[in-house]
C-alpha cells in the first residue's frame, strides 16, 4: 500500500479544528474561527514544521493521522491542539540540539512531538516542530535572500548580527549547517529564523560562514557595503577572529541604530485584582511618576527604564520583596547609567550585559540579607520575579566624527515568570522565558515541553530574587536593537496567564501606534482584560511606545491625576509604607560614578553596602512591627505561582 494511503485521508473541505476547552459540548468548529461558536473559547491555531523527505511528499489538503492538516508543504495544522502529541520513545541526539537551544526560542524552533511515516518496524519518526516561520494562515516567512536587496541598512546589519550570535551556540550542537541553507534562513521583521535544524558530519568553518556572506555584501545598501567588505576579510583572514568581528559588526549596527530619530514615552499601572485582598505587585514607572515628569523632568529614568516585580511569599513577604527589589533597583541603574554616559568609546553589549547580571545579584542579596535577619528559611523566604527594560542612550562616533546621541539599545533582564512582548502593527511575540520547571526541563534535555508542562508543580518558579544567595542566580539579559515602531509591555502573571497577551494584543496595537489611543487608555484595557478574564491574581502593566517614525502618539489622558490614580492604584500597605516612604533610604543618595569600566567593582560594592543598609533598617523596623501585631498571615510557598 502506497504512504498515501496509509497515512493520509484526501478531503475535498477542510477539516474542523477542535476547541481547546475540555468541558465544550460541541468543541468542532469550521477552519477560519478565531472563538468556539459553542463556548466561546479562544481556537488555538497551531502550525508545525514536520521535518524530513517523506513528509516532503505529502501535498496540501490532506490529512494526516486524522488529525494534521497538510496546508502547505511540510507544514501541518494541529486540528486537535489540545490532545497530547506522540512523544518519542528516546530523546535522540537530534531532539536534544533543540532542547538545548530552547533558550534562542526567538530564531529557533522547538521540538512538538513526532509521527510515524511509514509501515513499522520500518517507519521513520518524522519530527514535528511548533514555533516555526510562518505568519497566521501557516505561510513560510521569505527567506532572508529574497528580502535582503529591499532592506533598509540597519536591519541588514542588524540581521548579520543575530547570524554571528547564533554561530556559537549551533556550532557547540553540531547544526552550524542550519545558517547556509538558503531556504532555511527565513526573516519574520527584524528576527533571523531558522526553520528546523540542519546537522551534517562536516561541521563549516568560520571562514565558510564569511563566504556565504559574499553574495549579501555585493547587494548590501551602499552606505554599509565597503565596512562589510572590510569585516569579511577579517573572517576569512582569521579564523579566531570572531570577537573581533563581532565588535566591528556591533560598531557598524550602533552607527546606523543612532541616525534614526527615537521616540520613546512609557506608563504603567497596577490593581489588586477581583479576588485578592492585597496587591503585592510593584512596578515602574506608575502615571504619578510619569505626570511628574513631564511637569518637572528631571529624573533621568524616564523614559528608559522600566521595571514590573510580582511578589512571592506571602502578603508582607512578597509585597516587601518587589518594593524593595524596585527601590533598590533605581539607584543603581541610574548610577550604572551615569557611568556609561561618561564613556568616550562604545561599551559591548556583553559587558553591559554581566554588568547588568551584578546588579540584579546586588539586589537579590538585599532580600536575601532581610530574609536572613528575619529567620525565613526555606519555603517563607519571601522573593520577587523580575522583568526589567533599560533603553540605554549611548552615544557612538561615526568614522567621520559625527556625534550620535542614542543607538536605540534595549535590554531586558527576567526572573521569574513575570514578562516581556514586543507588539507591532503585525505581530506579538514575548521576548522571555518564564524561569519554570517545564523550561528548566526542557533546555536540561530532560524532556519536551508538552509533556513537561503536564507534570505536577510544572509552572513552580525555578528562581526569584531574594529567595536563595546571589551565587545561585542565573538573570536572563538580552539585548536588542530598536529599528522599527513597536510596544514593549512588561506584566506580571496576572495578565500573561491562559495566553491573554497573544489573544487580545490586536485591541491595541494599531490604535496605540497610529495615535488614536493613548498609552494610559492601552494599559487601563490590559488591566481591565486581566480583571475580566483571568481574575485569580495580582495585575501590574508597563507600556513603553518605541517611535522610529514621525511621532503619532498620544502621551497622556487629560483626565486629573488624582481621578486616575484612585482607582486603578492600590493603596500600600504599612510595610510598603514604611519602603517607601522612609526619609532614611531617599533615591537620590547613590554614590557618584566612577570614572572607568574598570571601576565597576567598586560602584558595586558601595552601592551593595547602600542597598544593605536600607534592608537593615526595614529589618529593623520590621521587628518592632512583630511586636505590635497579634499574628502575621502565613505565607504562600516562595517558589510556587
Amino acid at each position: 500500500m502506497s504512504l498515501e494511503k496509509l497515512f493520509q485521508i484526501s478531503t475535498s473541505a477542510p477539516p474542523p479544528i477542535h476547541c481547546t476547552n475540555p468541558a465544550c459540548p460541541q468543541p468542532r468548529n469550521s477552519l477560519g474561527h478565531q472563538i468556539c461558536q459553542t463556548c466561546q473559547t479562544p481556537l488555538t491555531y497551531r502550525y508545525l514544521w514536520a521535518t524530513g523527505s517523506g513528509a516532503g511528499q505529502i501535498q496540501p489538503c490532506q490529512l494526516v493521522g486524522n488529525r494534521y492538516y497538510v496546508t502547505f508543504p511540510q507544514v501541518w495544522l494541529d486540528t486537535k491542539p489540545g490532545a497530547p502529541p506522540i512523544l518519542p520513545d528516546i530523546l535522540s541526539e537530534s531532539i536534544l540540539s533543540y532542547l538545548y537551544l530552547s533558550p534562542h526560542h526567538l530564531h529557533i524552533p522547538g521540538v512538538f512531538g513526532v509521527y510515524p511515516l511509514g509501515i513499522s518496524p520500518e517507519a521513520t519518526e518524522t519530527l514535528l516542530l511548533d514555533n516555526i516561520p510562518v505568519d497566521s494562515r501557516g505561510q513560510l516567512f521569505p527567506t532572508l535572500v529574497e528580502v535582503w536587496p529591499k532592506t533598509s541598512a540597519v536591519r541588514q546589519v542588524y540581521w548579520l548580527w543575530q547570524i554571528l550570535q547564533l554561530w556559537t551556540p549551533l556550532t557547540e550542537q553540531g547544526a552550524a549547517y542550519s545558517l547556509f541553507v538558503k531556504e532555511n534562513l527565513r526573516v519574520d521583521g527584524w528576527r533571523v529564523r531558522l526553520r528546523e535544524l540542519h546537522q551534517g558530519a562536516l561541521q563549516p568553518t568560520q571562514r565558510d560562514l564569511a563566504e556565504s556572506w559574499v553574495a549579501l555584501i555585493e547587494t548590501a545598501h551602499p552606505t554599509i557595503q565597503y565596512r562589510l567588505q572590510t569585516i569579511h576579510q577579517l573572517m576569512r583572514r582569521q579564523e579566531d577572529s570572531l570577537k573581533e568581528v563581532a565588535s566591528q559588526l556591533n560598531q557598524l549596527l550602533m552607527e546606523q541604530a543612532a541616525q534614526l530619530p527615537l521616540h520613546l514615552a512609557v506608563t504603567g499601572l497596577t490593581d489588586v485584582g477581583v479576588r485578592r485582598s492585597e496587591n503585592e505587585d510593584s512596578y515602574y514607572p506608575g502615571l504619578h511618576d510619569v505626570r511628574n515628569f513631564h511637569l518637572y523632568p528631571n529624573d533621568k529614568l524616564i523614559p528608559h527604564l522600566s521595571i514590573v516585580c510580582d511578589g512571592v511569599g506571602g502578603h508582607d513577604g512578597g509585597e516587601v520583596a518587589s518594593q524593595l527589589a524596585v527601590q533598590s533597583l533605581k539607584p543603581l541603574i541610574y548610577s550604572f547609567m551615569a557611568e556609561i554616559s561618561q564613556q568616550e568609546e562604545l561599551a559591548p553589549p556583553e559587558l553591559i550585559m554581566e554588568q547588568l547580571q551584578e546588579i540584579t545579584r546586588v539586589v537579590n542579596n538585599v532580600i536575601a540579607a532581610q530574609n536572613n535577619e528575619q529567620g525565613r528559611e526555606f519555603r517563607q523566604r519571601m522573593g520577587t520575579t523580575l522583568v526589567m527594560a533599560l533603553q540605554l542612550p549611548q552615544k557612538v562616533k561615526t568614522p567621520e566624527g559625527i556625534e550620535l546621541t542614542n543607538c536605540h539599545e534595549l535590554y531586558l533582564v527576567n526572573v521569574g515568570d513575570s514578562r516581556a512582548y514586543w507588539i507591532t502593527q503585525n505581530s506579538c511575540q514575548q521576548l522571555t522565558v518564564d524561569d519554570d520547571v517545564a523550561n528548566r526541563e526542557v533546555c536540561h534535555g530532560r524532556s519536551l515541553y508538552w509533556d513537561a508542562v503536564q507534570r505536577s508543580g510544572s509552572g513552580a518558579l525555578t528562581q526569584a530574587l531574594g529567595t536563595r544567595e546571589a551565587e545561585f542566580l542565573r538573570p536572563t539579559v538580552q539585548r536588542f536593537i530598536i529599528e522599527e515602531d513597536g510596544l514593549l509591555l512588561l506584566c506580571s502573571d496576572g495578565l500573561s496567564d491562559n495566553q491573554r497577551v497573544e489573544q487580545c494584543w490586536q485591541n491595541f496595537s494599531a490604535s496605540v501606534l497610529n495615535g488614536e489611543q493613548s498609552l494610559e487608555s492601552a494599559v487601563q484595557g490590559w488591566i481591565d482584560i486581566a480583571n475580566d478574564k483571568n481574575g485569580q491574581d495580582n495585575i501590574s502593566v508597563v507600556m513603553i511606545y518605541c517611535g522610529v517614525s514621525p511621532q503619532k502618539l498620544v502621551l497622556v489622558e487629560t483626565t486629573p491625576l488624582a481621578t486616575k490614580t484612585e482607582s486603578l492604584e492600590s493603596e500600600p500597605t504599612e510595610a510598603s509604607k514604611v519602603l517607601l516612604y522612609d526619609e532614611s533610604i531617599p533615591e537620590q543618595e547613590v554614590q557618584p560614578p566612577s570614572k572607568s569600566m574598570s571601576k565597576w567593582k567598586e560602584v558595586f560594592f558601595i552601592l551593595s553596602l547602600f542597598a544593605i543598609f536600607i534592608a537593615g533598617g526595614f529589618a529593623i523596623w520590621w521587628q518592632v512591627r512583630q511586636t505590635q501585631i497579634k499574628s502575621i498571615p502565613s505565607g504562600q510557598p516562595t517558589q510556587t505561582r
